[in-house]
């Protein structure tokens, strides 16, 4: 075992020009960026004892990027940086050599955070916290980053799905929570990428209908200190260590391979892999969180600072940290960061974790920022599904249309507004229509599409479906915060009883207002996304936030009643109709459709309408000339909603042709939906119920 020193003459000059510990087939080149950094030195480690053997010091300094080349290291190879320079925390500047420091372009992380007071760049007992200079050293509890060999996993023969997006169906769900309780997984796969690509559980998700399957982050993250001394841990993973790093904590027997292993699985299905990722901030948190990485490379560069102030961060996401996009070197990371697991790691597409972050310049957000500019020109990611989160917490923060051409992005009002519809919400009318149908009035401009807007009526933040309809009020005990955290605003309903109940009532309306919700989802313009398990009533008991909850609250049960296993084949209906049908997943605004609303007299709404405070029962006519006569496929469809807690009486609009229309779907008789309604005639809808007619 070599002693620790601090150059080395076996070390060349290297390349400046690829970021990151890169092997070539013969050694190892070492580039990293600090702009005000005075001297990094590249330690190396011994995996078997964790050891510090080697310290050496980084020869060259190009275009603010030191750099180094080692002949002989190779993958396999454990190693982190001491980076030295100033350490004046109220010009920005951070850097503390005593701190072992992960390189943020790390393809692979070995260990845990193994929290202590040596990863704080301060001393706890100073008056002034942040301004005092803390000399522990952190190797021993810091993750290390490993040199991995590119060209190690064989990608021949792999195809990525290409799914056109106006018949994308996102599924969102999490690897562990998917496959911890699955019974067709092994026991010793549970929790992992690999437990995720058994044949059972790919063959489950296919059978569904969804085209694109959303992971909650799987980027490299630690377990927060404060939860791990309240027995929790990070579950969600929002709260990024590592860019281009998996999460270790899914590796099965195949470690990364695993993982790719996984995605090639769902290729195989015809099914894309969609990310969930969190370039918005980092695990370091604010001036008074953890030096693990870029804290202490360059914080002024990598963090937006307070103008005036640099001590201080922007906390635009709420996580005490905002992580600076509009700096050159750091748009490149995320980009670099997003094309390696589009290029090497084989995913079809990204969705962005308060995404408005990634738009933000000094002067607040800007459509036409830098990284969405960097991105629109990308070669690669410019054909990769992108969907953005957008909002977060800043000034002018919400930007739900905002987004340019290229990009989806999560549509709460859909959520907030479909909610509210079902429960007969007065003055939702008018919204709600704007909703099923596209939302137009968001999304219709400047050439985008109707796939744009992403319909969700739940996501992993907040209350399943099932619990959107039991519970009024949310039961976050269990996350240790006195029931204070989780949204308050939940939109939901029990329907005469808080949580499960033996009352046959009201399980039966909840049951029709499961139906409702999915059949509205499916059958709206835009792309929809459905959160797993909400298929057969998964349920969180109350907690809308479940994200320290790595347990039987998050993970899904997949131990299913008479009651699920309807509701599963009913979501199967509707996704199948979905696929089919042109009038449903529509894709231009500008299209041959006719889009027609009538009230249950069976006129046509007028403006007055509209205005009227408890008139929520519609109905909509779509129809398309151009899809007549084509085979299987509907030219013409009625849509009616009684949200109402009574029957209503509603004429259904006449056909030109004087035929009769088919009842495909009614959610308050789904085993017996299909009949014959004579056009100009009354049907009597059942409470709470939808009909869709062909």
């Amino acid at each position: 075992m070599s002693s620790i020193i601090s150059s080395s003459p076996s070390i060349l000059p290297g390349d400046y020009t690829v970021l990151g510990a890169n092997w070539d087939g013969e050694g190892t080149n070492f580039a990293l960026f600090s702009a005000y950094a005075s001297r990094v030195e590249l330690c190396l480690f011994d995996e078997a004892s964790g050891a510090e053997v080697e310290r050496i010091t980084l020869p060259e300094y190009t275009n603010e990027i030191w750099h180094g080349y080692l002949p002989d290291v190779g993958p396999g190879t454990l190693y982190g940086y001491r980076v030295h320079g100033p350490f004046e925390p109220s010009q920005g500047h951070r850097f503390n050599p005593n701190k072992l420091l992960l390189d943020p372009y790390a393809r692979e992380l070995v260990g845990d955070v193994q929290w202590s007071p040596a990863h704080f760049g301060y001393n706890a007992d100073a008056e002034e916290k942040d301004l005092s200079f803390n000399e522990q050293d952190s190797a021993s509890v810091t993750p290390k980053a490993r040199v991995v060999d590119p060209r190690a996993y064989d990608w021949s023969g792999d195809s990525k799905p290409n799914l056109d997006w106006a018949k994308t169906i996102f599924y969102e769900t999490h690897v562990k929570g998917f496959t911890q309780l699955h019974p067709a997984v092994p026991q010793e796969l549970r929790g992992t990428f690999e437990g995720l690509a058994q044949r059972e559980v790919i063959d489950y998700i296919k059978s569904t209908g969804v085209t694109s399957v959303e992971l909650l982050p799987i980027h490299a993250f630690p377990d927060d200190d404060f939860l791990l001394q309240k027995g929790l841990r990070n579950y969600w993973g929002y709260n990024t260590l590592g860019f281009f790093a998996p999460a270790s904590r899914y590796y099965g027997p195949n470690g990364m391979n695993g993982l790719r292993n996984t995605v090639r699985a769902f290729h195989d299905a015809g099914l894309e892999v969609i990310m969930d990722v969190v370039y918005n901030h980092t695990a370091e948190g604010n001036e008074m969180g953890p030096t693990l990485s870029w804290k202490g490379i360059d914080n002024f560069s990598y963090y937006r600072t307070m103008p005036g102030d640099a001590r201080y961060y922007i906390n635009d996401t709420g996580t005490g940290n905002t992580v600076n996009t509009s700096h050159p070197r750091v748009m490149q990371m995320i980009t670099d960061s997003l094309r390696y697991w589009s290029e090497d790691m084989h995913i079809d597409g990204f969705r962005f974790d308060l995404g408005t972050i990634l738009g933000r310049e000094p002067e607040g957000f800007d459509q036409r920022g830098g990284f969405f500019d960097a991105v629109g020109q990308d070669p690669v990611l410019a054909k990769v599904k992108l969907v953005g989160e957008p909002w977060d917490i800043g000034p002018g923060g919400y930007q739900v249309g905002g987004f340019p051409p290229g990009w989806a992005e999560w549509n709460d009002k859909y959520r907030d507004t479909v909610r509210d519809y079902w429960k007969n919400t007065d003055h939702t009318s008018g919204d709600f229509a704007a909703r099923f149908t596209g939302s137009g009035d968001v999304y219709d401009k400047r050439g985008r599409r109707p796939w744009a807007g992403v319909n969700f009526l739940t996501a992993h933040d907040g209350f399943t479906l099932h619990d959107v309809v039991s519970y009024s009020e949310k039961h976050n005990d269990a996350n240790g915060e006195d029931n204070n955290d989780g949204h308050n605003d939940n939109r939901s309903f029990n329907y005469g009883a808080e949580g499960e109940t033996d009352d046959e009532n009201i399980v039966a309306t909840r049951e029709r207002q499961k139906r409702n919700f999915l059949a509205t989802l499916f059958l709206s313009h835009g792309t929809p996304m459905l959160l797993a398990g909400d298929e057969f009533s998964r349920t969180q008991g109350g907690n809308n936030n479940g994200y320290a909850q790595d347990s039987e609250i998050s993970w899904i049960n997949w131990d299913f009643n008479d009651n699920a296993k309807a509701l599963t084949e009913f979501v199967r209906k509707l996704v199948a109709i979905r696929n089919a049908q042109p009038l449903i997943h529509r894709d231009n605004w500008r299209d041959m459709m006719s889009v027609t609303w009538y009230n249950p007299g069976g006129g046509e709404q007028q403006a007055a309408h509209w205005l009227d405070a408890g008139a929520t029962t519609l109905g909509i006519r779509l129809s398309r000339d151009d899809l007549k006569g084509q085979d299987g496929i509907w030219w013409e469809l009625v849509v009616l909603f009684n949200p109402h807690d009574g029957e209503v009486d509603f004429v259904v609009p006449a056909r030109a042709d004087d035929e009769s229309w088919t009842v495909e779907i009614d959610t308050a008789s789904p085993e017996h939906s299909e009949r014959s309604v004579k056009g100009g005639e009354a049907i009597k809808m059942a409470p709470r119920s939808l009909l869709l007619m062909r």
